[in-house]
């Protein structure tokens, strides 16, 4: 072994023993976020049987329709761990997710090693492992979709660039496939792979279309699998396009500032679209595009920058998929994850090149901040109170952490400082309907049982097919013993999500002892209504009346649901039916004055 050998040897295993030093304390971290409904309160992860479906069915990827995408291979590893620890142990989550991120360093460095050298491969890779933006996805268990995808689409490069067998069979498209299973942004692929074939290689752009054309149709195939298998109640919840866009300008040039300076990292940060595009941050940010697009082809055009080149387009490509389709947050840390890999490559062979001697005693002073930087970032992602109380502190305007913060004070039974932060968020968001629950579990839990009420049924009109909405108004109605009430959500709630194993419970808890009364039937038919779902509301007050044949209050909510649906007539004769039986019931009267005008009006 040669004395270059040997110290590169002694040198990667000191990185490595940093990087465990780094991480020692997030491995016993917790389940945070989205972590709970695609992790903790899915049954589906429960069962190692269940990875033969994950493949078929995405709908077991989550308990919130909203949320639910294609991710297989993510899910499996999931699966997998839950059957290694027995249960929810955190542990053996966060060491699966480790083992990948240290899976991908390895694929980084062979990777790097290809156009550049043994010994210098290790810098970008320990200045990448070490940063504190990578301990953001690291310690977030859900977000082990962005390794694995980041990690599949390293490994296939490098086996394309560092093994002829695996790059005449088109072995290295493997782990790309599995990239793909695991979170879709991998799909850029074939475009840095002819970015590798062109920059890289130096091969005329013909030759090097024909070399990704494999790779193309593979993504072609995988595109269509993935859209296929996604059910159609998921959303990327984002709003407009353009201003999206045009904001996600600035949102890069924050990415490159984080690089440099990551002082400002955030589980929920409260970054919102910029409304106008001559906005001076949008005007920053274009600049900045530009500055990337002009040092691109600058570096490209000589031998020895290349790789800054090749670096800098990775850092571009990987951050399209997340800049072109509208998503909620319009930035997230984990977000640089991906194109991290290629701007660390980009920087220190820029800082190699023009300062070589003084390279490597600042990147051994950065390590060692970097370090200290992962370390303090684990103990933020420690617990919730932790992890969401940093986000309070960064973002004071964010609602949402505002809200979890005061979630983790009222799981400790401190309703009073729960209400607060509650009341705080509302402020900055009014309409969010899961705010509007936790405030009516807070005031039912000190009370305020009109303050309750209000805010159970101020969500279910901001999120009618939102099963929370239903679920937590249903579980408040049980504890103050309207037990008709409850059902009647508890019922709704099913509806909108059989899939929950909360729902199922509380609704078999409701059932029993049976509500198969009229005035049940009633208040099921009136909850179905409230929720606009007025078929079901008609079907529920006939349940009333075979039970009750001259049930007033169950005519007029027939009533009331045929008018809303338009069919007059019937609503009119059901109405008048229910004035029959019972002639001071007003708001049958009120029904047929409302249905004969808008009967008129259509008319006219």
């Amino acid at each position: 072994m040669t004395g270059p050998v040997r110290s590169t040897i002694y040198k990667a295993v000191a990185v490595f023993a940093l990087l465990l030093a780094a991480y020692a304390n997030h491995f016993q971290n917790g389940f945070h976020f989205d972590d709970d409904h695609a992790i903790v309160n899915n049954v589906f992860v429960r069962d190692i049987r269940n990875i033969p479906r994950f493949f078929t069915d995405a709908t077991t990827s989550s308990v919130l329709p909203l949320n639910r995408s294609y991710r297989p291979a993510l899910q499996t590893t999931l699966a997998v761990d839950y059957a290694i620890a027995g249960g929810y142990h955190a542990w053996a989550f966060q060491v699966d997710s480790f083992l990948w991120f240290v899976l991908q360093l390895a694929c980084m460095w062979w990777l790097f090693s290809q156009f550049t050298s043994v010994a210098f491969a290790l810098m970008p890779v320990a200045v990448y492992a070490l940063h504190p933006v990578c301990a953001e996805t690291v310690n977030y268990i859900i977000q082990r979709g962005d390794i694995m995808s980041t990690c599949g689409v390293v490994a296939a490069l490098a086996l394309y660039a560092g093994s002829p067998r695996a790059r005449r069979s088109q072995l290295f498209l493997i782990p790309y496939a599995i990239a793909v299973l695991a979170k879709p942004p991998a799909m850029v692929f074939p475009a840095l792979l002819l970015a590798y074939v062109v920059v890289m290689e130096r091969r005329p752009m013909r030759t090097a279309l024909a070399t990704v054309a494999p790779s193309l149709g593979v993504t072609a195939l995988l595109a269509l699998w993935s859209a296929w298998h996604t059910p159609p109640t998921f959303t990327t919840g984002g709003g407009s396009l353009g201003p999206y866009l045009w904001t996600q300008a600035f949102v890069w040039l924050r990415y490159a500032a984080a690089f440099f300076a990551p002082v400002d990292l955030s589980a929920d940060n409260d970054w919102s679209v910029i409304a106008t595009i001559a906005d001076g941050r949008v005007l920053a940010g274009l600049a900045f595009v530009g500055a990337l697009v002009w040092a691109i082809v600058r570096t490209s055009q000589r031998d020895d920058t290349r790789p800054i080149a090749f670096g800098l387009i990775w850092f571009v490509l990987a951050l399209i998929p997340t800049s072109v389709v509208p998503l909620a947050e319009v930035g997230n840390d984990h977000r640089m994850f991906f194109p991290f890999v290629g701007f660390s490559l980009a920087v220190c062979w820029a800082a190699w090149l023009w300062a070589r001697r003084a390279t490597v005693a600042l990147v051994a002073i950065v390590l060692i901040a970097e370090a200290v930087g992962v370390h303090a970032r684990n103990d933020v992602w420690r617990t919730d109170e932790s992890l969401w109380y940093d986000v309070t502190v960064k973002s004071p305007t964010n609602g949402r952490g505002l809200m979890n913060y005061g979630l983790t004070r009222m799981a400790a039974g401190d309703y009073a400082t729960a209400l607060t932060y509650f009341e705080r968020a509302l402020a900055f968001t009014p309409n969010y309907s899961l705010l509007h629950i936790n405030l009516g579990i807070a005031y039912g839990g000190v009370g305020r049982l009109v303050d309750a009420e209000r805010e159970f049924t101020t969500a279910i009109r901001l999120a009618p097919d939102d099963w929370r909405s239903h679920l937590y108004y249903g579980r408040w109605l049980r504890q103050i013993r309207r037990s008709d009430e409850a059902l009647a959500q508890l019922e709704l709630a099913a509806r909108e999500n059989p899939t929950d194993p909360e729902t199922t419970r509380e609704l078999a808890e409701a059932r029993v002892g049976g509500a198969n009364t009229p005035e049940g039937w009633v208040e099921r038919s009136l909850a179905f209504y409230r929720a606009g779902r007025y078929r079901e509301c008609i079907d529920a007050a006939r349940r009333a009346l075979d039970l009750r044949p001259g049930y007033a209050e169950a005519y007029n909510n027939i009533a009331a649901g045929e008018i809303a649906m338009g069919e007059w007539d019937a609503g009119i004769a059901a109405a008048e039916e229910a004035l029959r039986l019972n002639p001071t019931l007003e708001i049958a009267r009120n029904n047929i004055t409302y249905a004969r005008q808008q009967k008129q009006a259509r008319a006219r």
